[in-house]
C-alpha cells in the first residue's frame, strides 16, 4: 500500500542540472528518513544524500556541493537538486524511504529514475 515514486530523471550535459523528486504515498503514519541511492552499470547500489524528517542532510564525497537533499513533508515529498553534473553521475537513482505504517516501521524503495549525462 506504500509507494514511492520517483521522477525526474532525463538526458543532460555535462554542467548541467536536474531536480529529481520522490513521493511517498499510502497508509503512512510517519515519513522518517528519506535517502537518495544510485546504481550506475555493473557498479554497486551508493547512497548519494540522506535527510532525517527534521532536516539533517548527509551526502556522499562524490557529490558534496553539487547535490542538495531536501524534503516537503506536507507533500511527503523528497528532492535531489544536482548541479554541475558530470559523466560519472550517469546511474539509475532510487529514492529509499523509512516509513511506518499502523503494523510496522520498513523501508520502502521506488523503482529508480534514469539520469544520463553526456555530450
Amino acid at each position: 500500500q506504500v509507494q514511492l515514486v520517483e521522477s525526474g530523471g532525463g538526458l543532460m550535459q555535462p554542467g548541467g542540472s536536474l531536480r529529481l523528486s520522490c513521493v511517498a504515498s499510502g497508509s503512512i503514519l510517519s515519513l522518517n528518513a528519506m535517502r537518495w541511492y544510485r546504481q550506475a552499470p555493473g557498479k554497486e547500489r551508493e547512497l548519494v544524500a540522506a535527510i532525517t524528517s527534521g532536516g539533517s542532510t548527509n551526502y556522499a564525497d562524490s557529490v558534496k556541493g553539487r547535490f542538495t537533499i531536501s524534503r516537503d513533508n506536507a507533500k511527503k515529498t523528497a528532492y535531489l537538486q544536482m548541479n554541475s553534473l558530470k559523466l560519472e553521475d550517469t546511474a539509475v537513482y532510487y529514492c529509499n524511504a523509512d516509513i511506518a505504517t499502523m503494523f510496522r516501521i520498513n523501508a520502502y524503495w521506488g523503482q529508480g529514475t534514469q539520469v544520463t549525462v553526456s555530450s
